[in-house]
């Protein structure tokens, strides 16, 4: 199957489906999280999509609607890439070409099992790269003193970095033109902490945090 039969717009849209249900152990977005990732004008350029690719052999349909025809999507067969040889950084060598295997998602991390996606609304934390429509993926885990984690707070969700000080808990944005918020100790049983960003994905790829 080529994806040169799948014009631009297609494979773009392809790509996004397979990145995530890949994220998602199987899930596949709804209607409206697909609009607002193209800017779609209405819902029936999401089904004009799902039949290009039905029509072109991407996707098959049955009773349980509509389906990955590549079984190496699949929870069972996760999507990789070829590892073909190794190539020199430093001085000039000759090339080695050998089938060393493949990288997945699970090469990059290793505790996949333990790892959520939760879609990213604003631009407070751009300058950690993280941008709006983006899919922050956390892992539940302790998050250390001023590392990015997600919080849930008097009925709302935030992505920061997270700081403790004398005068309680401190969320950062890595934006400028947001304030810090403050929680006060007296009120730290109102605050949940979701889990540690430990990298992030968009339609250009999957992004792991620095070490």
């Amino acid at each position: 199957m080529s994806r040169r039969r799948l014009t631009r717009k297609q494979l773009d849209f392809y790509q996004y489906l397979k990145s995530y249900i890949e994220v998602s152990g199987g899930l596949w977005p709804t209607y409206r999280e697909v609009v607002d990732q193209f800017s779609y004008r209405s819902p029936n350029s999401v089904t004009q999509n799902l039949q290009a690719l039905l029509k072109k052999g991407f996707l098959k349909r049955d009773q349980n609607g509509y389906q990955l025809t590549d079984r190496a999507l699949t929870r069972s067969g996760r999507a990789s890439i070829p590892i073909l040889g190794v190539i020199s950084a430093g001085h000039l060598q000759e090339a080695v070409e050998s089938n060393l295997g493949s990288i997945t998602l699970e090469t990059l991390f290793p505790n996949l099992d333990r790892i959520f996606a939760i879609r990213v609304a604003g631009n407070s934390m751009i300058g950690a790269d993280i941008n709006d429509g983006d899919y922050v993926l956390l892992i539940d885990d302790d998050i250390p003193d001023g590392g990015i984690g997600a919080v849930l707070y008097d009925g709302e969700t935030s992505l920061k970095r997270i700081f403790h000080t004398d005068r309680g808990l401190r969320l950062e944005p890595a934006n400028d033109e947001y304030p810090d918020i403050l929680i006060e100790p007296g009120i730290f049983e109102e605050v949940r902490l979701l889990g540690r960003y430990v990298g992030h994905m968009n339609a250009t790829g999957v992004y792991k945090a620095a070490s």
